[in-house]
C-alpha cells in the first residue's frame, strides 16, 4: 500500500498496529510508530488506542504510559477505551498498584474497566480484592461473573467458583461457554460429580450445543469425578474433537488404571488423522505405570522419540523411573536416570524414591534422598520420602533425625485433606479432623467400620505411622485419616447402595487402602477414591488397581 503511494489513514492504521501486537513485534511496533508520525496521525483517538494497546502487548508499559500522559483527550468523558487499555495493560505485567491508581482516576467508568482490574486482581492472586470490587460494582455482565467464576477456580477455590456459578444462575444471567468450562473445570478439581451433573442439565435444557469446549471440559470432569463411563459416553456424543478432547479421554482411561481403553482410543485416534503429542504419550506412560505394563510403557517411550520425533521431558523420564520402580526394577531405574540427557529433577528422584519404599529398599532411598535434598533443600518431600523408609524398617533415631533436620530447615509438610460431596454440597476434611459439625456421629461411624473390619481380618497397618510411638496410639493416628473420616460421613449421610466419592489432595497409605476395600464389602458400597496419583474403585472387598499402586 505505502509501495503504492496510497497513504493510510485512521482505519487502516488499527488493523496494522493489532496485527503488530498479535506478532509481538517490538522493533517492528516501532517503525510504524515513527511512519505514524511521520503522516500525522498520532494524535487520532483511534491510532492512539491502538498504540498504547501495541505497546502493552509488547510488555513496553513504559511507552505505553507515555502515550496516555502525552494524549489530550485522556481526561475526556469519550476517553474509556483509552483508559481501560493502559488498565489492562498494568494489570498484565503485574502493576496493580499503578492499574488501581488509574482506575480512581478516572473520569468515568464503564463495566469494561471494572471488569479490567478485577480481572488483573485475579490473575494475581488476589481474590479477596477483586471480589471486593465485585460487590461494588454498579453494573454487571456475563464477562464479569465469568472473570469470578474462572479466578476462583484458576486460584483454587473452587467450591467458591462453584457457588458464583450458581448465583449467577440465579440472578438470571446466561453463561458464556468459557463461564461454563471454568465451572466444569472446578467440579473436576473437588470431584463434585453431582454440580458437574446439574451444569450438563442446564446446558441441555437451555439449548448449549456440544462443541469442542464445552464437551472437552464435560469428559474431564465425569473422567475427574470417578465416572469415566459417562465421559465416554458424552466424548461419543461429542462430533468436534481436536488433540485436547482426545488427549483428556485418554488421560480418564489412563488415571482409571484402564490402560487397554487407553491403547485403544490412542489407536482411533491416529486412525482420525490426529498426530499424539507429548500429553498423549504422558497419559500412555501412566497407563502403563498404573497396570504394570513395562514392556509396553517402554516401547511407547521409544516411539514417541523414533515415530513422532517428540522430545522427551522430564516428566515423561519421570514417568519411565515410575513404571520400572512400580515393578521393582530398582537398579534398571537408577540406570536409566544416569543415562538420561537431561538433570534429573525432584519429580524424578521423587518417583525413585516412592519405589523404594514400596520394596523397602533402603539403600538407593538414602542415594536418591540425598539427590533430592541437594536439589531443594527445604522441600519436604525429600524429608517425608526418608523418614518414610526408616520408619518401614524400625530405624526410629533415623527418623527423628531428619524430622529434626526438616524443622530446622524449615520445610513443612502439606497437610493431607480430603473432599466427599453430598446432596450437592462438598465437605472437606484434613487429618485429625475435629472441626465438623457432625464430629461426634462421624468418629462414632469410623469405630463400628473398625471393629467390623477387625472381625472380618482387618489389621492396622501401623507401619504407615512415622513416629516411634506404641501400637495403640499408631493406630489412633491411622484412624484420623482424612479419607476414613470422609467415609464414615458418607456413610452417615447417605442411602445404601450410593456410590461413595472421595478425592484425596495426597496418596492413600496402604492402610487406608485395605480399610477401604473391607469397607466396601461390609457396606454393600462401590467406594471411589482418587488421590493424586490415580482412582481406587473398591468393590465387594476388591480394588479396581489390584493392589498394584
Amino acid at each position: 500500500m505505502l509501495r503504492s503511494n496510497i497513504q493510510p489513514d485512521r482505519l487502516t492504521l488499527p488493523y496494522v498496529l493489532k496485527s503488530v501486537a498479535g506478532l509481538v513485534d517490538c522493533y517492528l511496533g516501532r517503525v510504524i510508530h515513527g511512519v505514524i508520525v511521520k503522516i500525522g496521525m498520532e494524535f487520532d483517538s483511534f491510532v492512539r488506542v491502538s498504540l498504547v494497546d501495541m505497546y502493552v502487548k509488547g510488555e513496553l508499559l513504559g511507552c505505553a504510559l507515555q502515550m496516555f500522559d502525552e494524549s489530550p483527550e485522556r481526561n475526556k468523558l469519550g476517553s474509556i477505551l483509552l483508559w481501560n487499555v493502559l488498565i489492562n495493560g498494568c494489570c498484565r505485567v503485574g502493576d496493580l498498584k499503578k492499574a488501581t491508581e488509574l482506575f480512581e482516576a478516572m473520569p468515568k467508568r464503564n463495566v469494561g474497566s471494572w471488569n479490567s482490574l478485577i480481572n488483573g486482581f485475579m490473575r494475581d492472586g488476589e481474590v479477596d480484592r477483586a471480589r471486593e470490587l465485585f460487590d461494588r460494582m454498579p453494573e454487571k455482565n456475563v464477562v464479569s461473573w465469568t472473570t469470578m467464576v474462572t479466578g476462583y477456580s484458576q486460584n483454587g477455590h473452587h467450591e467458591k467458583a462453584l457457588s458464583m456459578f450458581s448465583k449467577m444462575l440465579e440472578m438470571g444471567v446466561k453463561p458464556n461457554d468459557l463461564t461454563v468450562v471454568s465451572a466444569l473445570s472446578a467440579c473436576a478439581k473437588i470431584g463434585a460429580l453431582e454440580a458437574g451433573v446439574q451444569i450438563r442439565k442446564y446446558l441441555s435444557s437451555n439449548g448449549f450445543r456440544l462443541n469442542k469446549a464445552i464437551g472437552t471440559a464435560l469428559v474431564d470432569m465425569y473422567a475427574k469425578c470417578g465416572n469415566v463411563e459417562s465421559a465416554s459416553r458424552v466424548f461419543g456424543m461429542t462430533k468436534e474433537r481436536d488433540l485436547r478432547t482426545w488427549s483428556v479421554m485418554i488421560w480418564g482411561w489412563a488415571i482409571h488404571g484402564c490402560f487397554q481403553q487407553a491403547f485403544e482410543y490412542l489407536d482411533k485416534m491416529k486412525s482420525k488423522g490426529v498426530k499424539p503429542d507429548g500429553v498423549v504419550f504422558l497419559a500412555i506412560l501412566t497407563a502403563c505405570s498404573h497396570s504394570g505394563q513395562v514392556d509396553k510403557g517402554l516401547s511407547f517411550f521409544d516411539s514417541m522419540r523414533l515415530d513422532y520425533s517428540i522430545e522427551p521431558t522430564t516428566k515423561h523420564y519421570a514417568l519411565i523411573v515410575d513404571l520400572l520402580g512400580r515393578a521393582g526394577r530398582l537398579d534398571e531405574a537408577l540406570s536409566f536416570i544416569k543415562s538420561m540427557p537431561l538433570d534429573p529433577d525432584i519429580v524424578i528422584w521423587g518417583a525413585l524414591f516412592c519405589a523404594c519404599r514400596a520394596h523397602k529398599n533402603t539403600e538407593i532411598a538414602e542415594f536418591a534422598s540425598q539427590r533430592l535434598l541437594q536439589l531443594e533443600p527445604k522441600h519436604p518431600g525429600g524429608y517425608v520420602f526418608l523418614s518414610n523408609i526408616y520408619a518401614g524398617v524400625g530405624r526410629w533415631e533415623d527418623v527423628e533425625r531428619v524430622r529434626t533436620s526438616m524443622k530446622n530447615r524449615g520445610a513443612e509438610k502439606d497437610p493431607g485433606w480430603s473432599y466427599i460431596e453430598v446432596d450437592s454440597q462438598v465437605h472437606r476434611f484434613v487429618a485429625g479432623d475435629r472441626a465438623h459439625k457432625r464430629t461426634a456421629e462421624i468418629h462414632q461411624k469410623l469405630e463400628e467400620i473398625t471393629r467390623s473390619a477387625r472381625k472380618q481380618g482387618y489389621t492396622p497397618e501401623t507401619e504407615w505411622v512415622l513416629h516411634n510411638i506404641e501400637e495403640e496410639e499408631k493406630e489412633d493416628a491411622l484412624g484420623s485419616h482424612s479419607e476414613k473420616l470422609a467415609l464414615a460421613f458418607a456413610l452417615i449421610s447417605t442411602s445404601p447402595k450410593t456410590t461413595v466419592r472421595i478425592v484425596k489432595n495426597l496418596r492413600v497409605c496402604g492402610d487406608c487402602h485395605s480399610m477401604m476395600k473391607y469397607a466396601s464389602r461390609m457396606n454393600e458400597r462401590e467406594i471411589v477414591l482418587r488421590d493424586i496419583k490415580r482412582f481406587h474403585h473398591f468393590k465387594d472387598g476388591i480394588c479396581s488397581c489390584g493392589d498394584y499402586w
